[in-house]
């Protein structure tokens, strides 16, 4: 029995010059995320394809089409995420403006339009 310290038989075949590359990401997830919750102009569905794309080509040993998918796919959901959290934000920003920039024009109209129509004492004699 060898007792030896440490243990070298697990690292015979693989030498630290030579590391595996990993594999890279589909992004599925997130594709599936922004076409089912957050599809911004058709944008996760794009991402959905490439995603697919990705996985299979993944799948078939093609890594550098992989990756090449892969990167697009997360372009893709980039701004579908970006846009579908910006636009809301950027849409309640202005209704909220508008509304204030409202109420201050009805709150000025309002003395304007009592003077104009009060009239003076002077002019009923």
């Amino acid at each position: 029995m060898d007792t030896s310290y440490p243990r070298e038989d697990h690292k015979r075949g693989s030498s630290p010059a030579d590391p595996i590359p990993t594999p890279p990401r589909d992004h599925l997830v997130w594709s599936i995320f922004n076409t089912i919750y957050m599809n911004f102009c058709c944008l996760g569905f794009v991402a959905l394809a490439f995603s697919v794309k990705a996985r299979d080509r993944r799948a078939a040993g093609d890594v550098e089409a992989a990756r090449q998918f892969s990167s697009r796919a997360r372009c893709y959901n980039a701004l579908a995420t970006a846009g579908s959290v910006l636009l809301p934000l950027a849409l309640a920003a202005l209704a909220i403006t508008g509304v204030i920039h409202l109420a201050q024009l009805a709150h000025d109209s309002v003395g304007f339009f009592t003077y104009q129509l009060g009239g003076s004492d002077s002019e009923d004699k």
